[in-house]
């Protein structure tokens, strides 16, 4: 992946410093000590980060704050930045300073002077998370390579711990990619193809067609793609590298690549940000390649219900009863409210074929989660207390919001039909909530769940600390961590 820096692990090199062409960043805490790194820099450039400490410009600053100074006297560097961090700093702080770095970052080489700071591979982790950019549609872009070199007390450890880390970024590069792609580009024949490369990992990677998925009844996830050209289809990603028979963890992602809204046309405006409709099976797809690039020792399925929300002649309308492969009937009241209608079908033959331990959903799902959590959290529901504390404590070490949300039968029963066994709305109050509790009704007891309605979250229209506008790549740290917390062993 061009986007992805190239880090490289060394030993501190004072004499290298001067001579080095390209960016050098060095790292001062607020009480303005400097290591032998930052000193060796100050002696080269007459006392400029002395008089940047003295000028009270880091005191009460905060992790990541950034000072740069061009083309610095007396080093052959194009820049010089200076990063608040403390040297016994917290994983999430030493994100966010090398986040700032991923940010400065221009094409060509940087140099980053960790000295004896404690977590150079959580550093590298940021920087590689924030230098993403996506560009293959300008014309004018040109791939950045991008080297970073970090020297630090001890290389030999960091290098194999940063290489764990950028299985991550890498897995969030693709949920990012996926996501911000436009959809005459990822249709759900191209979205499919994607996720078959994934085999050169060690995935195994099934793409079930239209023909199966009527033979299997999936009836619901079908009248969602019947009104478009593309054909809907099923990606199932196997990675299997935990101990042979060990039931897996299935993660299930709504693939919706563009949506209209269908017959319930959505309005023009903004209409355009529905090319991000695919962001939970763009999730799934990033924690699987995680997965595989770390050696996860775990049994995980990941599958993603690919379709198009079109309106034609042949599209779903609403009022049209529709059996799903549970053999629940549901009345279409809004062809807008159709990931809930794709993802049943697939959560149910997850669980027929496979038994999970647990199962994750995550949707683009409601406006509703957005209004009620804005883009800091997404919406978490559950029915398993044990399954979702894990998420929730998984999401809050990495740093990405996530919130808990109430289930209740009240709610169930807003989606109460006259002509069928449920609607596919439950009205306008509580939009998020009786969405889950649709996709509660296709969870069988005893199995564990967790829905994550990520409207809010998946893509923005400001920058994050860890990702530019647009897509984030949101989840797919908490689930490799998650992964890792409960089922690794």
């Amino acid at each position: 992946m061009p986007n992805l820096i190239a880090p490289t692990f060394a030993a501190v090199d004072l004499d290298a410093i001067a001579a080095f062409e390209g960016r050098v960043a060095l790292l001062i805490g607020a009480d303005g000590k400097l290591d032998a790194g930052a000193r060796r820099v100050n002696r080269l450039t007459k006392g400029a980060i002395a008089r940047v400490v003295e000028a009270g410009k880091l005191e009460d600053a905060k992790a990541g704050k950034i000072i740069t100074l061009n083309y610095p006297a007396g080093m052959a560097a194009t820049a010089l930045d200076i990063i608040c961090l403390e040297r016994r700093c917290d994983a999430l702080d030493a994100r966010k300073a090398g986040a700032a770095l991923g940010k400065a970052l221009d094409k060509g080489a940087a140099l980053l002077l960790a000295g004896s700071n404690a977590k150079p591979a959580q550093i590298v982790l940021g920087a590689a998370m924030r230098a993403y950019e996506f560009t293959p549609h300008k014309s004018d872009a040109e791939v950045r390579a991008r080297s970073l070199t970090v020297m630090c007390a001890k290389p030999e450890e960091a290098e194999p711990e940063a290489h764990a880390f950028l299985a991550v970024a890498e897995g969030a590069h693709m949920t990012r990619d996926l996501t911000n792609e436009p959809a005459n580009v990822l249709t759900t024949t191209e979205f499919a193809i994607r996720l078959k490369e994934m085999e050169s990992l060690g995935l195994v990677v099934e793409v079930l067609e239209e023909a199966e998925l009527e033979r299997l009844g999936m009836r619901t996830l079908l009248s969602v793609g019947q009104g478009s050209d593309s054909p809907s289809k099923v990606v199932v990603m196997h990675w299997n590298g935990g101990e042979k028979g060990v039931k897996p963890l299935a993660l299930i992602g709504k693939g919706v690549v563009f949506d209209t809204g269908g017959i319930s046309l959505k309005p023009a405006a903004g209409m355009e940000d529905m090319t991000m409709d695919m962001g939970g099976a763009g999730v799934v797809s990033g924690v699987m390649r995680t997965l595989a690039l770390r050696g996860a020792k775990a049994n995980v399925v990941g599958l993603v219900g690919l379709v198009e929300n079109m309106p034609s002649s042949n599209a779903t309308r609403p009022g049209d009863v529709i059996k799903s492969m549970k053999g629940d009937t549901v009345e279409v009241i809004n062809t807008d409210a159709e990931g809930r209608l794709v993802l049943c079908d697939v959560m149910w033959y997850a669980q027929e074929r496979f038994a999970p331990v647990g199962m994750i959903d995550l949707a683009t799902l409601t406006g509703a989660i957005v209004v009620g959590l804005g883009h800091e959290n997404a919406g978490v529901f559950s029915n398993d207390d044990a399954l979702c504390s894990a998420f929730l404590n998984a999401a809050e070490a990495e740093g990405e919001g996530a919130w808990r949300m109430p289930l209740g039968q009240a709610y169930d029963d807003l989606l109460k039909s006259r002509i069928a066994d449920m609607k596919n709305i439950g009205g306008r109050a509580a939009g998020s909530v009786t969405a889950a509790q649709f996709l509660q009704r296709f969870v069988k007891d005893g199995t564990p769940w967790i829905h994550l309605d990520i409207a809010g979250v998946a893509s923005v229209k400001s920058e994050t600390m860890l990702a530019p506008v647009g897509a984030t790549g949101w989840g797919v740290m908490s689930l490799s961590r998650l992964v890792q917390d409960l089922y690794e062993h």
